[in-house]
């Protein structure tokens, strides 16, 4: 430690070596940093646009769920004839993520390029599975139109200067519907 601190205070200039190391170290650090922020940017902005559009599709069934205000059913039903029968809308989930994220389709991937024409990210394998409120629910547990999600992302990492193996990960999401009167 003493000899250390000797040159750190030494003026001959033979800190200088040091210095160099100690900054090329914390730039280093500083840039794995960022990459690691942009990642998650990155999964955070798809996420919340798969949100946006798994919400919409959900409010998009509150045309077809029945109001039985007295019973309190919230499930997606219209009737027909004497009996009721369950009537979902998917939507155009893809679509709505495309357009919020400015992505291209291109075979079963839908990606966002950068200005140079690389490859930003991309999403495919898009599943929902919504999940209708059972008719006349009354006081069972899971009383509520539901809507689970899920998509996978691929970023590409480099970092120094090299290009790493891609973050691959699932983003899952579920939305639900509640009548509140």
């Amino acid at each position: 430690m003493q000899k250390i601190k000797k040159v750190l205070l030494d003026k001959c200039g033979s800190s200088f070596p040091l210095v160099v190391a100690v900054t090329l170290a914390l730039l280093l650090i500083f840039c794995g940093v960022s990459e690691y922020f942009r990642l998650m940017i990155i999964a955070q902005g798809v996420r919340d646009a798969m949100q946006a559009a798994v919400i919409s599709t959900v409010n998009d069934n509150y045309d077809d769920v029945y109001h039985g205000i007295r019973e309190g059913y919230s499930g997606a039903y219209q009737p027909i004839a004497e009996n009721f029968e369950e009537s979902l809308d998917y939507g155009d989930i893809y679509g709505r993520i495309d357009s919020t994220l400015g992505l291209t389709e291109s075979g079963r991937y839908h990606k966002k390029s950068t200005v140079e024409g690389k490859l930003e990210f991309r999403i495919w394998d898009l599943s929902v599975d919504i999940r209708n409120a059972p008719f006349a629910a009354g006081d069972q547990k899971s009383s509520r139109f539901e809507a689970d999600s899920t998509i996978m992302l691929e970023v590409p990492v480099s970092f120094a200067g090299k290009i790493l193996p891609s973050m691959q990960i699932k983003i899952k999401n579920t939305a639900g519907y509640i009548p509140k009167f």
